[in-house]
């Protein structure tokens, strides 16, 4: 009987909390790169941008408490959360769409010091096929599933336009891969198992420019007032 490490939803580990396990790691990441051997709850709540009681709760579900006085082991810590998070293993992701977007990724060298290994990068343009990107070379999108099987690919990562998404997700999904990474601005329709995190850079900006806003309009209601009071 093959054994496997249990994923964090398996656990009982909520949504939530998993989604702030990569932003607690980026922090410590930056604490141990400047060799600092503890923290405490309350440190790494303000370089993580939470609450420390949020935090603490979050960490306590990985069976990790810290040590009152103390804090957190960060070199232990890490690992806690790179284990919880599978970054212990080496995970091989395809690429589909190298255009802009697609090119800044499989350029991006952090990845592999994750746990991620860029393995393919595919294309439907016959005029992109052929050409090396980040030393790999470009690949037809009809040789996707040969791809995926051969190389092992486990990540499938969608950069194409929207209205060639979710061909290119059926396809990754009906190959084996679980999952997926979209940056296309559309919702995609995958079974019940298949993991899709999406990626809307639209949305992100136009939540921003609600919070610009909101402080611009704040911003010209106290500067209104004393020329109201002077009327």
């Amino acid at each position: 009987m093959t054994s496997r490490t249990p994923r964090p939803r398996e656990r009982g580990i909520p949504e939530a909390t998993v989604a702030r396990l990569p932003v607690y790691l980026r922090a410590l990441q930056a604490l141990q790169e400047r060799g600092t051997p503890t923290v405490s709850s309350e440190a790494l709540a303000e370089a993580a941008g939470v609450n420390s009681a949020k935090l603490r709760k979050d960490l306590s579900h990985l069976g990790s408490y810290g040590t009152r006085g103390v804090g957190y082991e960060v070199e232990h810590l890490v690992h806690q959360i790179s284990r919880e998070l599978g970054l212990t293993q080496d995970w091989a992701v395809a690429i589909v769409g190298i255009g802009n977007l697609g090119r800044a990724l499989a350029n991006y060298g952090g990845f592999g010091t994750r746990g991620f290994r860029i393995e393919a990068l595919l294309d439907a343009d016959p005029a992109m096929v052929g050409q090396r990107v980040a030393s790999l070379e470009v690949g037809h999108i009809d040789s996707l599933e040969e791809v995926v099987g051969s190389r092992g690919v486990s990540i499938g990562v969608i950069t194409t336009p929207a209205e060639a998404a979710q061909a290119v997700a059926t396809r990754f999904v009906e190959a084996g891969v679980g999952s997926i990474l979209n940056f296309a601005p559309v919702v995609l329709n995958v079974p019940d198992g298949v993991d899709v995190r999406k990626v809307d850079l639209s949305i992100e900006l136009q939540i921003l420019a609600f919070h610009a806003q909101r402080r611009a309009a704040g911003d010209g209601q106290v500067a209104a007032a004393p020329g109201l009071e002077l009327t």
